[in-house]
């Protein structure tokens, strides 16, 4: 199905729902859930999505895994998708935890394909073997670092949101230590309790986050890595490099 409205056909009799949605440039799906757990997977484009939890940003040719009634927001940016919708007692290992997964070329065929079989396909046939095997390729996807985590602490939570809209890595744990009115220590160990990574991690984890959608935007290395404080494009290009494996010259069309 396409271009349609999961809320029309959340009734269907199967386990698993495929719909692929067509976005114009720069469209903002407003927070919003569903009953169903959602694999949204783009095509094209970038996608920024956001819950109380935190944000990421999923690039082409990657998906995001939302599970059953999470509230989220997503900015979609030149971006068509394919999405599965999954009853809450199919969706197996992927949990309550929201997370970009790679896709391989497996499930990006496969994907492909569910879009365009029969709504109430025939769950005995070749349609329900493509179906579960989706289910088994979605179970063994790997988990991506795009994620930047939120802490729920309130002297902690401003100072990460502040730093999402207006990376600094000039920034130190020592800065924010002393402006949440704690010790270098006391901050060091809340922070990683409060988001599973080190400050320097989470610190680098939101640069390349953020550079992404920036570069998905047309924006240049050089502009983004001033703009965050780096001294040169070279050395955020090395700090990019390391967090995801890629530089980030080739990062965005590596899976196309």
């Amino acid at each position: 199905m396409r271009n349609i409205s999961i809320n029309e056909l959340d009734h269907t009799p199967r386990s698993v729902v495929a719909i692929g949605t067509d976005y114009a440039d720069g469209y903002l799906l407003q927070r919003h859930s569903h009953r169903r757990g959602q694999l949204l997977y783009g095509v094209t484009g970038v996608m920024q999505v956001s819950t109380l939890e935190g944000n990421w940003v999923v690039p082409p040719q990657r998906a995001v895994w939302l599970p059953a009634l999470i509230e989220h927001q997503v900015l979609m940016l030149g971006v068509s998708t394919r999405s599965l919708y999954i009853e809450p007692d199919a969706v197996g290992a992927l949990g309550r935890d929201c997370r970009v997964i790679s896709v391989s070329p497996l499930m990006r065929q496969l994907l492909i394909e569910a879009v365009q079989m029969p709504l109430e396909y025939d769950e005995s046939g070749r349609d329900g073997t493509l179906i579960n095997l989706l289910l088994h390729e979605l179970a063994r996807a790997t988990q991506l670092p795009l994620h930047i985590p939120l802490p729920e602490d309130q002297r902690l939570q401003p100072l990460c949101v502040a730093f999402v809209q207006q990376p600094d890595v000039h920034q130190s744990a020592g800065d924010w230590a002393a402006q949440a009115h704690l010790s270098l220590r006391t901050f060091s160990r809340l922070f990683r309790q409060q988001t599973g990574l080190s400050f320097v991690q989470w610190r680098q984890r939101a640069c390349v986050v953020q550079a992404l959608a920036r570069l998905a935007g047309g924006e240049t290395i050089t502009r983004i890595a001033l703009d965050f404080g780096y001294e040169s494009p070279a050395a955020f290009s090395s700090m990019f490099r390391r967090v995801l494996g890629q530089p980030p010259s080739t990062y965005l069309q590596a899976a196309i």
